[in-house]
């Protein structure tokens, strides 16, 4: 385990003239967990992580590292590794002198430093790729090699901002893999910022879903996932539908809605509506309902288990267990 201690984050706030872009963030990250700071465009993330990393100063509020206070400590003191979506690798070296880069600055002994690259290297799988120059490696290579130069130093905290935002689907997916592979194995705390709902969950400890520069909701994915507590909570991480009942509202997943003909539904229907349109993904079918007084309702069923022909136009029954309904905070 790297040592480095618990990260904690009090009142942390950042203006840019009249405009809030973070608002008093409080946040205890623990040592060695992988956490995601989650949000859309503009919610504040990524303004966050460079004053983590030192790059923004703080309006107000406090970065304490193992209790020691770095609010005002320069990035370069910091000692934090730094993962970009763009790579940032010097096109002039080859894959070994990026990695060692890092080493060399601070003054590393040439014996340790060929030593530490040769760890880097097989750490990201890249043994046989040490002679070759970014030009020739693909997008998740280089990417790769950015986090084996991040982690060269044995930093901390390592934060990574939006890293694999400029992979294609099944490049980024094969990454993920590694990316939680390797923080597995060493141990280092990742802060990770991304708006990718499916890359939180599959990858993170813990989430932080942020809006208007402040903290939404913290937990693990499970729980965040399963008892979300507002609506915008709900609606942006994994996709929910809404219902209001008895002056409340609730979220629903439409994984756990079950559908079927009017009247041929093995349990009570709670709703009924008319099917508006089917869209096939393979392994799933994703069903638009319109209900009366309720936004349209959306149902995903998995295609080996679809039970009934239904078509676009067609009555059916919507119905689901109590549990499924999860209420929330926001008022109505």
């Amino acid at each position: 385990m790297n040592a480095g201690g618990n990260l904690t984050l009090s009142g942390l706030s950042k203006s840019f003239n009249d405009f809030e872009a973070v608002k008093s963030v409080d946040l205890e990250i623990k040592q060695g967990e992988f956490l995601t700071l989650l949000g859309p465009s503009g919610s504040g993330k990524t303004t966050l992580l460079m004053m983590i990393a030192g790059f923004l100063d703080a309006s107000a509020g406090d970065i304490a590292l193992a209790g020691t206070s770095i609010t005002h400590t320069p990035a370069e003191k910091r000692n934090f590794g730094m993962v970009f979506q763009g790579y940032a690798l010097f096109p002039h070296m080859t894959v070994r002198q990026n990695i060692a880069y890092p080493l060399e600055i601070r003054k590393r002994p040439r014996l340790e430093i060929e030593a530490r690259v040769d760890e880097m290297l097989a750490l990201v799988q890249l043994e046989d790729f040490g002679k070759r120059k970014p030009a020739e490696l693909s997008g998740g290579q280089c990417q790769r090699v950015a986090l084996a130069r991040a982690l060269a130093f044995a930093p901390p905290v390592l934060l990574l901002d939006e890293p694999l935002g400029a992979l294609d689907k099944k490049l980024r997916i094969e990454v993920q893999q590694q990316l939680k592979d390797i923080h597995t194995r060493i141990g280092t705390t990742f802060i990770f910022v991304t708006h990718d709902q499916e890359e939180a969950l599959s990858m993170s400890d813990r989430i932080v879903i942020m809006q208007h520069g402040q903290i939404e909701q913290v937990g693990t994915p499970h729980d965040l996932y399963d008892h979300p507590r507002t609506r915008f909570a709900a609606g942006f991480l994994g996709k929910s539908n809404f219902l209001h009942q008895d002056g409340k509202l609730f979220a629903l997943r439409p994984e756990k809605i079950d559908m079927a003909p009017t009247g041929q539904g093995a349990a009570a229907a709670r709703i009924t509506g008319v099917i508006r349109t089917i869209t096939y993904f393979g392994s799933t079918l994703k069903y638009m309902v319109a209900i009366d007084g309720e936004d349209d309702f959306e149902i995903d069923v998995d295609t080996w288990r679809n039970k009934h022909a239904l078509e676009a136009g067609q009555s059916v029954d919507l119905s689901w267990p109590d549990a499924a309904m999860v209420a929330l905070e926001d008022s109505i």
